[in-house]
């Protein structure tokens, strides 16, 4: 080995253990160099000098524990740092969301603009790009990871190209690039669902789950996001978990047909933007058949979620968006089909749930796209706002 690739290998581990120690800090919040050291099998030396390093890059920060009352020097906390924060994304048919996200999944804040009709991709680009700029210039941020973004669509894996978006009438979008350009940050962009099954796996329902389907509902449909053995699974090209389009009956109907947001909110005879809004207006509701619809879409939701159970075996399923709320006003109708439609052995293993991240989900899902920079190459990971 010459010494350029023996500098070259020790560079290598440095970020390596550097990563890390942010991935820790990220999934687990504040943890003490006591446990950093257990966790990482790193010596106490060596973890003092890679931490100082992540405070002055902004990574992390520390301080002394409070309430401690142990003899002797007590080992200092280390939180994520106030400046490790990233831009998060979410475009729909309705709406333009762009969020502040505190490395750990903290939604500092949270900007959404209402849209009368459908956006281009062009559109949505300069409404998220003005929205980075007033956050940014709103809680003075001065460096970032960048921009991670979730669309309800096929997104190619490699280059961030929309390569079919049915309901927002995209195709071929280069929205990493077109974003990129505009705010001068890097970008990243995934399928909404896909990120949403990250977060929930990170941080909600399915924090440690190895074997989970997450399954969102949005104003465009029904979307899904595969981890098995771990991973997150997204196909040859990006383009896995359109189980909105997978389910379908005799008359040709996909699920999302059957089980849809809009149907709800005209039987409700309201407009109803939120996921929460949605669900005050169904629990206000005393419509004999506002209730039979929802038990209609529960039980066809319930079939739907049968079939990817008997085929994936997941230990857990998890619901978001509209899908959450069917769950939470119908779950005996939704139940009762998974248990009718999945083999016994297959529903025993398996729990049903819905996310707990609520309104923030996508943001946090969509946020780990720039923090997974901060993973891969921690120290040049924060990138100076334009």
């Amino acid at each position: 080995m010459t010494p350029r690739s023996s500098a070259a290998s020790l560079d290598d581990v440095r970020r390596h253990n550097l990563g890390r120690i942010v991935e820790i800090v990220h999934h687990s919040g504040a943890i003490s160099r006591s446990q950093l050291t257990r966790a990482t099998g790193l010596n106490r030396s060596t973890i003092s000098a890679l931490v100082g390093e992540l405070v002055a890059a902004g990574l992390v920060s520390e301080a002394d524990p409070t309430g401690d009352r142990r003899v002797g020097r007590p080992s200092p906390v280390v939180s994520a740092g106030a400046s490790a924060v990233a831009f998060a994304v979410h475009a729909e048919l309705d709406s333009i969301t762009v969020g502040l996200v505190q490395l750990g999944g903290v939604v500092i804040a949270k900007l959404r603009v209402d849209v009368d009709q459908v956006p281009t991709a062009e559109s949505a680009v300069e409404v998220a790009a003005a929205l980075i700029e007033r956050l940014s210039h709103e809680h003075g941020v001065e460096r970032s990871a960048g921009v991670g973004v979730a669309v309800p669509g096929l997104v190619r894996d490699g280059d961030g190209v929309v390569r079919l978006a049915p309901h927002l009438l995209w195709r071929d979008a280069p929205i990493e690039r077109m974003l990129s350009r505009a705010t001068n940050l890097p970008v990243s962009v995934a399928n909404d669902a896909t990120l949403g099954a990250r977060a929930e796996r990170t941080f909600g329902a399915g924090r440690g789950v190895d074997d989970l389907v997450y399954l969102n509902g949005g104003a465009s449909g029904i979307g899904g996001g595969i981890v098995l053995g771990g991973r997150t699974l997204t196909g040859l090209s990006g383009y896995a978990g359109e189980f909105g389009h997978a389910f379908s009956t005799d008359a040709g109907a996909a699920l999302e047909d059957l089980v849809d947001r809009a149907s709800l909110t005209a039987a409700l005879g309201v407009a109803a933007p939120t996921d929460a809004e949605l669900e005050t207006a169904l629990a206000a509701s005393n419509d004999a058949e506002v209730a039979q619809l929802v038990a209609r879409q529960a039980t066809t939701l319930g079939r739907g979620l049968a079939g990817t159970i008997n085929i994936l075996n997941p230990a857990a399923v998890i619901l978001g968006g509209f899908l959450g709320v069917i769950f939470d006003c119908a779950p005996e109708h939704l139940l009762a089909a998974v248990r009718e439609h999945t083999l016994a052995p297959a529903f025993d293993d398996v729990s049903v749930a819905r996310a707990q991240l609520g309104d923030n989900l996508l943001m946090i899902g969509a946020g780990e796209l720039a923090f997974d920079r901060c993973i891969s190459n921690p120290l040049g990971a924060l990138r100076a706002q334009k």
